[in-house]
């Protein structure tokens, strides 16, 4: 490029290291060897464009033909001139090296304001030079990149020890995330989208541009010693692939996990699913206590799939744990989560075998209307919003108000308790089981023992 090269490019360039962009020039002519290797035919002459044909060859494994043609609209609306972008260039004639540059510059280190003009080319497929779009047109836009991203997780072998053909379907998750995902816009009263409104949605929707790095680096070879690894996936450990059908799937995972603290981003383990331990809720309470940090995913017979985050290891008491850091959930029909509203403090709430209080398992509401409710006889619960959880927020949450259960699995999700923390709490006692002359006076005299009806169950409680 030498001197010929714009200083639009130079400044490009000096956002990647001095050993990285030797990498980033050398794409042009990388992308023209492997075109001619593949036995694609330029409509230019070799070196000066980079053709629709030849971008083809180089993505085709890990991304759709619309999503190959948004990128190349995408490079093809740069202009390397007076200004970084413009949103009417045709995509028809090829892409020159300095268009190139630019577009990898901005789509793997660029600025919101920056990205917003790609998105808006890339959003245009067949309506290029309009200086709006739609919100269906982003929204199917942003369903090709995720898929793409998926493709690339698995044809990558970058799945962190999931097993895709033992999860659900994601392809209708992936038409839920980018809904949920382009719920973020805010369109003008004509419903349209201009540079600005995808800038602002860029700024707040931060995952979009980690799909569009992922996507352009992967796709375009652009191996940089300066990128960071990016994993969208938590990894998986201690889980029997073989006997579970998991309610998961890899886009709706996409989606949870950014939504966990970052101090609780430890592999995930299930800890308990009906499929493989039954449906018992004796068996679920040992699964998920003294475990720490856990995701519950239930599945309901109307098919609405929901759940809750808990941030402390679960404990059976009549009284409600937890902290703000919990969430609500729902994964179908619509992804969205539901963190707390500071109204109340009923975060989560476990009991069982008691005879003065509700059993069961609970996040969010009050007793007898909870967000998430999991009866003790396990095979029913509620969701009651009206309208909507105290706590967090959350509208109805299942198919209906009372529900049946189809499936459930809980997940662990951060680190279990320190072995001394879990004796500790095992070895809180009663005064009453300190002092059990003080007891017995206190029934001579009449007294009432309040406790009593409140006690944490013993360990060797039967299996229900």
């Amino acid at each position: 490029m030498g001197n010929t090269e714009s200083m639009v490019v130079q400044k490009r360039l000096s956002r990647f290291r001095t050993e990285d962009r030797p990498m980033v020039e050398g794409v042009f002519e990388r992308l023209q060897c492997s075109g001619v290797s593949a036995g694609v035919r330029a409509k230019a002459p070799p070196g000066k464009l980079l053709t629709l044909e030849v971008l083809k060859s180089s993505m085709e494994n890990i991304a759709s033909d619309s999503m190959i043609r948004r990128v190349y609209q995408g490079m093809c609306s740069v202009d390397p001139g007076t200004a970084p972008v413009k949103t009417g260039t045709a995509a028809g004639c090829g892409v020159n090296r300095e268009q190139l540059v630019i577009f990898l510059a901005d789509a793997l280190r660029g600025t919101a304001e920056e990205r917003a003009p790609l998105v808006m080319a890339m959003s245009q497929q067949g309506a290029a030079g309009s200086k709006v779009v739609t919100c269906d047109q982003v929204t199917e836009c942003l369903q090709d990149l995720i898929s793409s991203v998926v493709q690339i997780l698995v044809h990558r072998g970058r799945l962190q020890g999931w097993k895709p053909e033992r999860m659900g379907d994601g392809s209708l998750s992936v038409k839920l995330l980018a809904e949920q995902m382009c719920s973020e816009l805010k369109p003008s009263d004509q419903g349209s989208c201009d540079v600005g409104c995808l800038e602002d949605w860029l700024f707040r929707v931060s995952q979009i541009a980690v799909y569009l790095e992922i996507l352009v680096a992967e796709g375009l070879n652009v191996a940089l010693t300066s990128r960071p690894s990016l994993t969208l996936l938590p990894t998986c450990r201690e889980t029997p692939w073989k006997e579970l059908r998991c309610l998961l799937d890899l886009p709706t995972l996409m989606f949870l996990a950014p939504q966990l603290p970052d101090s609780f981003r430890a592999p995930w383990t299930l800890l308990f699913s009906t499929r493989l331990h039954g449906e018992s809720f004796t068996r679920m309470v040992a699964s998920l206590t003294k475990r720490g940090p856990t995701l519950l995913l239930i599945r309901d017979t109307k098919q609405h799939v929901f759940g809750g985050f808990a941030s402390h290891t679960w404990e059976i008491k009549p009284q409600f744990q937890g902290d703000s850091r919990c969430f609500l959930f729902t994964v179908f029909p619509r992804l969205c989560v539901y963190t707390s509203t500071g109204y109340n403090q009923h975060f989560m709430y476990l009991n069982q075998n008691q005879q003065t209080m509700p059993n069961g398992l609970g996040m969010g509401g009050q007793h007898g209307y909870f967000g998430l409710w999991l009866d003790s006889d396990f095979g029913h619960g509620h969701s009651r919003a009206r309208p909507k959880c105290t706590t967090y927020g959350s509208p109805q949450l299942s198919g209906e108000e009372d529900f049946t259960l189809d499936s459930m699995e809980v997940w662990g999700v951060g680190k279990p308790p320190e072995p001394e923390e879990v004796e500790g709490a095992a070895n809180k006692r009663s005064i009453l089981d300190a002092d059990l002359e003080v007891q017995a006076m206190m029934e001579m005299t009449g007294k009432t023992l309040h406790s009593q009806g409140l006690r944490e169950p013993e360990e060797d409680q039967e299996e229900a």
